[in-house]
């Protein structure tokens, strides 16, 4: 461990990988990748082992519980700060990448080998991943709408509560359903945008896989 930055850096040497490009790949700032490999400061185990395998190297199989919490490596991204101060002096903003999965996916708790990844601002409090939302049942008229093709992030760590955009499964239904949750005359329901879809009960056992976060439309 004491020495993955010397390997790391003469790696990059011979495969002339400047920082800039290092940090494109990892979805971070050259700042903070600059304090990482100037030991100013000490990244989590599961960004080092990212850097070791973007310059060809193996990761480490180690784990330490006091520092990881479960799952982190492969899903969570609040072990790390928001900001970094880069060698500039100035702040950078940090941005975090979660795996792009299918539908069929959504239960895994590892990431499918060679997923893609897709970068975002945003600090998952619990299991973050992007979807590719299917079908026009969110595709509203007016106003708020999700439309067929756009990148939805999905957060389980965060409370379902009316209003919010929720990936979920009703007790009944194998199918996994990207639907707004509401609430009327006391009950509450898991409602399409798109007027023409019918809504559905929303139960004690209605199972909520995650929140949706932020929406992105890439072409």
């Amino acid at each position: 461990m004491d020495n993955w930055t010397d390997l790391v850096k003469a790696r990059m040497r011979d495969i002339n990988l400047t920082q800039e490009k290092l940090a494109e790949r990892l979805g971070y700032t050259q700042g903070a990748v600059g304090h990482w490999l100037c030991e100013r400061r000490q990244p989590k185990l599961q960004m080092i082992n990212q850097i070791l395998v973007e310059v060809g190297f193996p990761p480490l199989q180690m784990v330490y519980p006091h520092q990881l919490r479960e799952n982190s490596g492969v899903y969570e991204a609040n072990a790390f700060p928001l900001a970094v101060t880069g060698a500039d002096g100035q702040r950078h903003e940090l941005y975090f990448r979660y795996p792009l999965l299918s539908w069929d996916d959504v239960d895994l708790t590892e990431v499918p080998e060679g997923a893609e990844r897709q970068a975002s601002d945003y600090a998952a409090q619990g299991r973050g991943y992007w979807l590719r939302v299917e079908g026009d049942a969110m595709t509203a008229p007016m106003g708020l709408s999700v439309p067929q093709g756009m990148l939805i992030l999905v957060d389980s760590g965060i409370a379902a509560e009316p209003g919010k955009l929720l990936i979920a499964r009703s007790a009944d239904s194998t199918a996994t359903v990207f639907r707004q949750l509401i609430e009327e005359g006391g009950q509450r329901y898991l409602k399409p945008l798109n007027p023409t879809y019918p809504k559905a009960l929303f139960t004690e056992h209605t199972q909520v896989l995650g929140v949706v976060v932020q929406a992105l439309m890439k072409f």
